[in-house]
Formats: structure tokens, sequence, C-alpha cells
């Protein structure tokens, strides 16, 4: 039990900015735990969802909204954002292989990805503010789920883009068949709790989110970087707002 605690604890390191700092590093740490990132998920979800039940009697659907994004993109320190601006500099601007990877090592933000931030961000609030009230709770939460899902499959499949070590190496490759099917059980188990019936809505759009974007980090880099899985992450979680507005 020990060690499932400590998986739990070295997956809310890795996708939040939780002081978590004493966790005992294991080098295998990081792909052990990534069967529970649905679990973090499922955290920042029902925490989200606390905002809009304390908030939304008091403030506009709009206000509530950018309030939910704001902690979110806080609780994960821009982790996903900052892999989705440098996706998208990088592929917008790189033309093979070596100019995509380096690129998308720039600290510095360009055109094609401070437009990606924009539009993440604007798109989640409009989204979130026109979800119906008596369904946003299930989608808010299951859109976290999801979103973080999408890692395992990813990281079962590709390969690291990059020969030296970095953050993405040590899930590309590394998320075990037995990883993958704990945390997809866990995952679909807590957005059918939620959605019932309709969950396989979003599911299937998460799914279909994962093949194309993976087949295209394949084509494009032949594997996958920190930066990719944080841009699909970002996808999937306002494509899921979007199947709950969708069937409003």
């Amino acid at each position: 039990m020990t060690g499932i605690f400590q998986d739990i604890a070295a997956a809310f390191q890795f996708l939040t900015r939780l002081p978590l700092s004493r966790l005992t590093y294991r080098p295998d740490a990081l792909s052990r735990s990534a069967e529970f990132f649905p679990l973090v998920g499922l955290a920042l979800g029902v925490a989200a969802a606390g905002i809009y039940l304390a908030l939304s009697p008091h403030l506009p659907a709009m206000v509530v909204a950018l309030l939910i994004v704001v902690f979110s993109s806080l609780a994960t320190g821009g982790l996903h954002e900052d892999g989705l601006a440098d996706v998208a500099d990088a592929f917008g601007g790189g033309w093979n292989r070596s100019q995509i990877l380096e690129i998308m090592k720039d600290s510095r933000i360009g055109t094609y990805g401070a437009l990606a931030i924009i539009f993440s961000v604007a798109g989640r609030v409009l989204l979130l503010a026109n979800l119906p009230s008596d369904i946003l709770i299930q989608y808010v939460i299951s859109a976290e789920v999801l979103c973080r899902w999408t890692v395992l499959p990813l990281g079962a499949v590709l390969p690291g883009a990059r020969e030296q070590a970095s953050q993405g190496a040590r899930i590309a490759h590394q998320i075990s068949g037995v990883s993958l099917a704990v945390g997809t059980v866990l995952a679909f188990g807590i957005v059918g709790y939620l959605l019932r019936t309709a969950m396989w809505i979003p599911v299937v759009v998460a799914s279909a989110i994962v093949l194309v974007s993976g087949l295209y980090y394949k084509r494009r880099i032949g594997g996958i970087t920190g930066d990719c899985f944080g841009a699909t992450i970002q996808l999937t979680l306002a494509a899921v707002y979007l199947c709950g507005v969708w069937h409003r």
C-alpha cells in the first residue's frame, strides 16, 4: 500500500504544483505512477466543481468560467499550456524533424504559440460558460480525467522523439500494458459514473484525439515529447467541454 500511495503522490507531483518535494525519488516513479493520472484529473475536477458551486450563485457564468480556467492553470503551473504553445510554435514553424525539435526547446514564445494559448484559454472559458448547469459538474470532472488519461495510450505506444533524457522520455514507451489497463478502467469508470450512457461521446472524442495526434507526432518527429503530451491534454480538455455544449 505504501508503494501505491507513493505512486499516487508522484502522479500529483508531476502533473500539479502541489508541494510534494519531499517525495523520495525513484527512477521508475513517473512511468509507474502514470496509471493514477486520471485520479489527478478527478481531484482537479472536483476542486473546479467546488469553485463553480461556491461562486455560480453570486457571479455571472462567464466570470465563474474564467476563474475555473485560472485555477486549472495555476494548479498545474501552466505546464500543459506551455506544452501547447511549444508544440504550436514548433510544428507551425519547423519544416523538418530537427527544426521542430530545436524550436520546441526554445523557451521563447512565438506567434503560433501565443495564438494557441489565446485560443485555448478563450475557448475553454466560452465553452464552460455555455455548458448547461445541470451537466456542468459532470463534464468538468470528466474533461479533467479524460485529458490526463490521454498520456497513457500515447506513452504506451510512442517512443521518445529525443535521444537525450527528458520528462517526456521518462514516459514515452515506458507505460506498461498493466498501467494502461488500470488507468483506462479508472478513467472510463469515473466518466461512466458521471455521464452514464452519454459517456461514449467524450470517450470516443478523447480516443480520436489520441489517435490523430499520436499519428501526427509519429509522422513529423518520429515519436513524442513532454510538450506533445501537454498539447494533447489541452486539446482533449477543450474537446470534452465541447461535447457537453454540443449535446446541451
